[in-house]
């Protein structure tokens, strides 16, 4: 089984329009709330494609209960923590003519120390359980900025495989630790290290530079697929075009597929065309996690990858 661990997770509401008119009245197609965020994103994924999945964090509210239904509806196992907050929504709106999706994020409350003392408690006993952790997202305010980092030792410990999401010093810290996969996008990097990193020789040296003993470290470009390295080889990884309808979502199957094909012992080649194809398939779809098996299957074929 996998653990899927996100802190700040979200009952999403991804709403379609025909044509979204600025400062105008706008009725949509399509809507749909469901339960999302990137951890829930990743598991719904991997249970897509057949893989046992445990989803935990924090939940709070009416808004919590129903992201808990969602989850029981779509088969995915979760044991989560009550935060004392109401969990955070977020609203994507699909323009399909202007073939544009927009993302307007309600930012997370904090949780009390109380649920963060359960929530490592509940931890304890369920990683050593799997072989593989992905832990996923940005931490709430006031949170332990070492959260990531510090179960890092226990992974080496069970030897399990953890996948770490994650950008600014939780990342850093947890980048300290070395011996595990690091995923984020191109911008989360630049931010993460303070500098531009737009060129792609200047991401390629910061990659090379800034990959741990033991790890990997992966960047992704949107559209244009990703950089990863094992601190010795470099690979690059084409994505294969597709007729995008929402890229939100698109990083956390990446990061699922990532994980899944690595911790079965995958060559980063291999995992790279595998992650790229479950993000491509997700931009496919209007709904955050929900792609489908057959697309992922024939996108994986037509990635490409090369060793620079």
């Amino acid at each position: 089984m996998v653990i899927c661990l996100g802190t700040t997770p979200v009952y999403q509401r991804s709403m379609t329009f025909d044509r979204v008119k600025v400062d105008g009245v706008n009725r949509a197609r399509h809507v749909a709330d469901y339960a999302s965020g990137k951890s829930i994103n990743v598991a719904r994924v991997l249970r897509t494609l057949g893989h046992d999945v445990l989803a935990t964090g924090f939940v709070g509210g009416t808004r919590g209960q129903m992201l808990c239904a969602d989850l029981d509806a779509a088969g995915i196992e979760h044991h989560f923590t009550v935060g004392g907050r109401e969990t955070r929504q977020c609203i994507t709106v699909i323009d399909r003519q202007a073939g544009t999706a927009t993302e307007l994020v309600e930012e997370s409350s904090p949780v009390v120390d109380a649920a963060w003392e359960k929530l490592d408690g509940k931890l304890r006993l369920l990683l050593p359980k799997s072989p593989l952790w992905i832990f996923s997202g940005t931490l709430p305010p006031g949170a332990p900025q070492d959260f990531y980092a510090r179960w890092l030792p226990l992974a080496r410990e069970h030897d399990a495989m953890a996948v770490i999401d994650a950008r600014g010093e939780p990342l850093k810290l947890a980048l300290e630790q070395g011996n595990a996969i690091y995923k984020l996008n191109r911008e989360e990097f630049a931010e993460t290290l303070g500098t531009d990193l737009s060129d792609d020789s200047r991401l390629i040296d910061a990659i090379r530079r800034n990959t741990p003993a033991g790890g990997k470290l992966i960047i992704t470009l949107g559209k244009s697929g990703a950089i990863g390295s094992d601190g010795t080889n470099v690979w690059r990884v084409f994505s294969p075009a597709v007729k995008a309808i929402s890229a939100v979502g698109s990083g956390d199957a990446f990061a699922a597929g990532l994980g899944i094909a690595l911790s079965t012992n995958e060559t980063m080649d291999a995992a790279l065309m595998l992650a790229a194809a479950c993000g491509a398939a997700n931009a496919m779809t209007a709904l955050a996690g929900h792609l489908q098996p057959e697309d992922v299957d024939r996108l994986r074929r037509a990635a490409r990858v090369r060793q620079l």
